[in-house]
């Protein structure tokens, strides 16, 4: 597939999408859409490939949707609606599902489905100048589709707070409120990654994967209501070439080789 709004750079298991439309801030459009969910979706079975960096050119992460895109969708029926708002709900199901780790690399703004993008991403990190927004109100229109992992991420009452009120925030509240997990100065972004990108691949990509999976079956649930299946995950993962490895290498004091 030729790439026309991104740019994906292989660094040994680390691949590094870009979203690469400067000029407009990195938004949104259709085209965008598709090939973001082609690459990643991909990318789930790229076996050389073990994490995700999701990060912006230019100025800013993503400006949220694109106005040229926007005007077009206004003139749209209720169905043609519904499809362009079932890719880009596909798009972030994706990142959600992946089984690698997707880390956002986030700087300059992040507004709209660029702030749902950052929320719907494993681990996030952001500039300290980085200006975030859920402004959709604002637009006369909801952030329905990144709603589910925006309000996982940041809770209730945050969610009430920004969604109805469409304000601007800065890196510091981001932070505050678990939309993101580090801030750091721009000029020490791609350090702060490197810190991430070190401690993810010290572990176990099948434990990366059962582990992710485990979250997203345990969210929400009572522990009554789970106690089968994380007593058979762990018993799995135990038995598992890497499970066995890992304790291996530890009990011997050396690094793990791992199978997955």
């Amino acid at each position: 597939m030729t790439l026309e709004r991104l740019e994906v750079d292989f660094d040994g298991p680390v691949a590094r999408i870009w979203l690469n439309r400067p000029d407009v801030r990195n938004a949104f459009d259709g085209l965008m859409v598709t090939e973001l969910r082609k690459t990643l979706f991909d990318l789930r079975t790229a076996d050389a490939v073990r994490v995700i960096v999701l990060g912006g050119r230019g100025a800013a992460f993503s400006a949220g949707a694109d106005l040229a895109w926007m005007k077009a969708m206004a003139g749209f029926s209720r169905e043609e609606n519904l499809r362009e708002a079932q890719a880009l709900a596909d798009l972030f199901f994706t990142v959600y599902n992946s089984p690698k780790p997707v880390v956002a690399r986030v700087h300059g703004a992040a507004l709209g489905g660029g702030a749902g993008l950052v929320a719907v991403c494993d681990i996030a990190v952001a500039a300290d100048t980085t200006v975030f927004a859920f402004s959709e109100a604002k637009l006369g229109i909801v952030p329905a589709v990144i709603s589910p992992y925006v309000i996982a991420k940041i809770g209730v009452s945050a969610a009430r707070e920004l969604f109805l009120t469409a304000a601007r925030f800065d890196a510091g509240r981001a932070k505050e409120i678990g939309l993101v997990h580090a801030v750091v100065p721009e000029a020490r972004l791609d350090d702060a990654i490197d810190s991430y990108l070190r401690d993810i691949l010290s572990c176990a990509p099948s434990a990366l994967a059962v582990g992710k999976r485990l979250i997203r079956e345990v969210q929400g649930r009572r522990p009554d209501e789970v106690i089968g299946l994380t007593t058979a995950t762990i018993a799995e993962q135990r038995t598992s070439a890497d499970g066995q490895e890992g304790m291996q290498a530890f009990l011997e004091k050396r690094k793990p080789r791992w199978v997955s």
